[in-house]
């Protein structure tokens, strides 16, 4: 081997494999290859530099093997959706079950769906994951894409030819109702900017237990919310329970009533939903209920190898949620 450069049939003795299997992988040609082997060969590819960019050998094929996730970058994030709890875990899940599956990852934030056509076209990709658009958005996306994608997080009445994951959004909410319930709460709140889709069902669930939960429409914007906050906080120290629909919402509401020297859990318990890391490391722990983020993702990845392979053109897949108990509930006397 010349010193500085790295050939194929190097690549080839140092895995124990044909230099026509190396060539096929570098150009795309993996139908015969098993996903085991393709993986070696890129990883090894990698870690020897024999390609200055890859991305542009991928790009040339029919068969890229890149994966997109788009993620809308709502209002409501500020500017700041990667760092949100639930998008930052799901993107932790979709890029190992990605990277599992032999493929790479790329991730574009953006407002405007017809951006997501072009983004995919751009890069030749196999397939797409959307997350946080309406059901509008990925039904205009249905007509202009011409490759398989996933809709994360949809709300629909019909999937038609929308592959989507959805959880049950109305058992966690009646989860968090029964454990409150349990702990003898019944002055219960319930906060979320909206009262439409899986917001509306997550306070129906509640409201399922506690019929005389109370729902408050919170403002998105963080200032705007911390003086609402501020001017209700007489009505919300009325209650002796938060249910908030989101941890976002939660650890939020959690460092308002910490910087307002008002404790949790002893005088105003909350309960949020995702059941992200910060949730996991606020103090107190966060009780929330639990979306199984690395369920979600391989579910994400099953039904794209389907839509790819003709299995598929439209289905909605429920996943379960769960209570995880923690320290930010009190258990009132009976």
């Amino acid at each position: 081997m010349e010193e500085g450069r790295v050939r194929i049939v190097d690549i080839a003795e140092e895995l124990g494999v044909s230099t026509a299997t190396v060539s096929n992988v570098i150009h795309g040609k993996t139908k015969k290859i098993s996903d085991e082997t393709v993986k070696r060969v890129q990883e090894l590819l990698e870690k020897r530099q024999y390609i200055p960019s890859m991305a542009g050998i991928l790009l040339a094929q029919n068969s890229s093997r890149i994966i997109g996730v788009v993620i809308n970058d709502h209002e409501k994030y500020e500017r700041h959706v990667l760092e949100d709890g639930f998008i930052a875990s799901s993107l932790n899940a979709l890029a190992a079950q990605i990277e599992r599956s032999g493929y790479f990852m790329m991730v574009k934030t953006t407002k405007e769906w017809n951006e997501i056509s072009r983004f995919a076209s751009m890069w030749n990709m196999e397939g797409m994951v959307v997350i946080g658009f309406c059901e509008q958005d990925y039904k205009k996306l249905r007509e202009k894409m011409h490759i398989p994608f996933v809709v994360y997080d949809g709300y629909f009445e019909e999937s038609g030819e929308l592959a989507n994951i959805i959880i049950d959004n109305f058992d966690g909410g009646l989860q968090a109702g029964q454990y409150l319930k349990k702990q003898g709460h019944s002055r219960v709140l319930c906060i979320s900017d909206n009262d439409i889709c899986m917001d509306h069902e997550r306070f129906s669930g509640l409201k399922k237990v506690l019929s005389e939960a109370e729902l408050k429409i919170v403002p998105m914007d963080k200032n705007s919310r911390w003086q609402f906050y501020e001017e209700n906080l007489r009505k919300i120290r009325g209650y002796t329970a938060v249910f908030a629909v989101s941890d976002y919402y939660a650890i939020d509401l959690l460092h308002f009533l910490n910087k307002k020297k008002i404790a949790v859990p002893e005088e105003m318990s909350i309960i949020g939903f995702d059941d992200t890391v910060l949730g996991r490391m606020s103090l107190p722990a966060l009780t929330t209920i639990c979306q199984d983020s690395m369920e979600r993702a391989k579910t994400a990845l099953w039904l794209l190898k389907e839509l790819k392979e003709g299995r598929e053109s439209g289905r909605t897949v429920k996943l379960e949620v769960y209570l995880v108990e923690r320290d930010s509930v009190k258990q009132l006397k009976s």
